[in-house]
C-alpha cells in the first residue's frame, strides 16, 4: 500500500517525488530530465548550506502502484527552513518543467495541508489525504473524492493510486487547482525565496587552524557536518580530540566562516571547556576576539571527530567523480547557462563559483545506484592532500577581514515573540482596540492548550480540518 510509505520516513525528513503527469515516461526520459533540473538549479544551490542532507534528485523505477519518477528524501534536522526551501524547489521545478508533477510529505504526512488546515474543505481528513496534493505546472492541486460512480477513475475509495491521479491532473487539472486560501497559506510559507537564502546565513569570524579554513575555502558546505560532529558529540568521539592529530592548533589564523543562523546558534550557545591536552586554550572572555577564538575551537573540534571517524580511501576515489562524462555534461551545461557570469577561466572569482559548482555536483549528482552517504571526513582528508596552503597567504587576509556580521538576532525579545505568533496565525494588523488585543493573546493561550492537550498520531499531531 502506498500509504505505509509514510511510516517509514525517519523524523525530520522530507520525500519529494517527481512524475511526468501524462504517464509516459521512461527511466531514460526521466534520467535526462533530472540532469537538467540540476544545472536549472545549480546557481541557486552551489551557495546554499544544508543542515544536515542536500536535495538530491534520484530516479526510481516502478514499483506497485508507483510509476517511475525522480525523487529523493532529505534529512533536514534542526532547520526545519530546508524543508520548506525544497518545497519551494519542487514548485518552481513544476512550474518550469511543466510535464511534471510532485508529490512532497513528511513524517507527519501532508504537512502542506497542516500548514492550511484553517482552509480546507470537510470532506479531507488524514484518512484520505494520500494521493490527492501535487504541486503542477507550479500551482498546488488537489484531487477531490468523486461526485459520481460514471467518472473515468473511480475515486469513491479512501485514496487514488498515483496513474490515476495523474491520469486526472493531465486531462482536468484546472478543475483541480486548490481553492486560493489554501495556495495562499503554503505560497505565504515559502515566499521570499531565492533572496532569503542570504538572509539564512551568518558570517562570522573564527580562528582556525590554517588546514580547516583551505578546506572550507574548497568546499564551503563541510561546515555543516563539522558542527552537527561538534554539537552531537560524546566522549568517544572527544577520545580524538586529545591529541588533534589531523588539525592541531600551532597555525591557526583568523578568517571568516559563512554559516545558517541555525548552525551557528548551535555552535555559539553550547558551553564547552576543551581538554588541557589538546593545546587548545582560550584568551580571557573580556578580549576583543574571544568569541572568534571560542568559535574556532569548537569548529575545530568538529572537524577532528569527522576525520577520526573516516574509513581512510584513497584520494583520488573522490576526484574521479569530476572526471567522468556526467560531470563532463554538466560543467558544459553550466557554462551554456552563463553560470560563471563571464569570469575569465583560472581567475579568482572563477575557481570560487568552480569551487561551489564542484561541491554542488558531489553531493547533488549521485548515480542512480548508489545509496551509500559520503563521509564528510574521507572528503576533508582528500582535500588536506591535494590542496596547497599558503600560511603566509591566509595571514595576509587575515589582517584585512571584512567585518563579521551583527548576531543580536540570537536574542528574541517579548515583543518578537508576540509578533512570531501572530504572523503564524495569519493575523491581521494588531488593533487599536485594546479589548480585542487582549482577546487575541487569550486566543492564543487557548488554541496552545488544545493544541497540546491533542492526541498525537503515527501521521504527526492530530489537527482541524474546517471547511472553508
Amino acid at each position: 500500500m502506498e500509504g505505509l510509505g509514510r511510516a517509514v520516513l525517519a523524523e525530520d525528513a522530507v520525500r519529494y517525488r517527481l512524475f511526468a503527469a501524462a504517464g509516459a515516461g521512461g527511466e531514460a526520459l526521466l534520467r535526462r530530465c533530472a540532469e537538467a533540473i540540476v544545472v536549472r538549479l545549480a546557481p541557486l544551490l552551489s551557495a546554499y548550506i544544508w543542515q544536515r542532507q542536500p536535495f538530491r534528485l534520484r530516479c526510481v523505477p516502478a514499483r506497485g502502484d508507483t510509476p517511475a519518477h525522480i525523487g529523493g528524501t532529505t534529512l533536514f534536522g534542526d532547520n526545519v527552513e530546508d524543508e520548506w526551501f525544497i518545497v519551494y524547489l519542487v514548485r518552481e521545478i513544476t512550474r518550469e518543467f511543466p510535464g511534471l508533477a510532485a508529490r512532497i510529505d513528511d513524517n507527519d504526512g501532508e504537512f502542506l495541508l497542516i500548514e492550511a488546515a484553517d482552509f480546507l474543505p470537510k470532506w479531507l481528513n488524514p484518512e484520505n489525504s494520500d494521493n490527492r496534493v501535487f504541486f503542477y505546472k507550479g500551482e498546488l492541486h488537489i484531487i477531490p473524492l468523486s461526485e459520481t460512480d460514471e467518472q473515468e477513475c473511480d475515486l469513491s475509495a479512501a485514496s487514488p493510486t498515483i496513474s490515476q491521479a495523474l491520469t486526472l491532473l493531465s486531462s482536468r487539472s484546472e478543475e483541480f487547482l486548490a481553492a486560493e486560501p489554501i495556495r495562499a497559506a503554503v505560497n505565504k510559507r515559502i515566499s521570499g525565496y531565492p533572496e532569503k537564502i542570504q538572509a539564512s546565513f551568518h558570517r562570522a569570524h573564527c580562528y582556525l587552524p590554517a588546514g580547516i579554513v583551505a578546506v572550507l575555502r574548497q568546499r564551503p558546505s563541510l561546515v555543516a557536518p563539522a558542527v552537527q560532529a561538534f554539537y552531537l558529540r560524546d566522549p568517544v568521539d572527544l577520545r580524538a580530540c586529545r591529541s588533534f592529530q589531523t588539525f592541531p592548533p600551532d597555525e591557526r589564523v583568523m578568517t571568516v566562516v559563512t554559516f545558517t543562523k541555525c548552525l551557528y546558534a548551535q555552535l555559539v550557545q553550547q558551553k564547552f571547556v576543551p581538554d588541557r591536552r589538546s593545546g587548545y586554550t582560550l584568551p580571557l572572555p573580556s578580549h576583543p576576539q574571544y568569541k572568534a577564538y571560542e568559535l574556532g575551537m569548537k569548529l575545530a573540534h568538529g572537524f577532528e571527530i569527522l576525520c577520526s571517524k573516516c574509513s581512510k580511501v584513497s584520494p583520488d576515489s573522490k576526484r574521479n567523480v569530476l572526471s567522468g562524462p556526467l560531470w563532463e555534461r554538466f560543467l558544459s551545461s553550466l557554462k551554456e547557462k552563463h553560470y560563471f557570469k563571464g569570469e575569465m577561466e583560472g581567475s579568482a572569482k572563477y575557481l570560487e563559483l568552480l569551487h561551489k559548482a564542484e561541491d554542488y555536483f558531489q553531493q547533488s549528482v549521485t548515480k542512480p545506484e548508489s545509496s551509500v552517504e559520503a563521509n564528510p571526513g574521507d572528503e576533508i582528508l582528500t582535500l588536506l592532500q591535494t590542496t596547497t596552503i599558503d600560511l603566509k597567504e591566509l595571514e595576509r587576509e587575515a589582517a584585512c577581514l571584512p567585518p563579521e556580521d551583527d548576531d543580536s538576532w540570537l536574542e528574541i525579545t517579548p515583543d518578537d515573540l508576540d509578533q512570531m505568533l501572530k504572523e503564524g496565525r495569519n493575523e491581521s494588523p494588531p488593533s487599536s482596540n485594546e479589548e480585542e488585543q487582549k482577546y487575541d493573546l487569550e486566543a492564543v493561550a487557548e488554541s496552545v492548550k488544545a493544541f497540546v492537550s491533542k492526541v498525537s498520531t503515527h501521521e504527526g499531531a492530530e489537527m482541524p480540518w474546517y471547511s472553508n
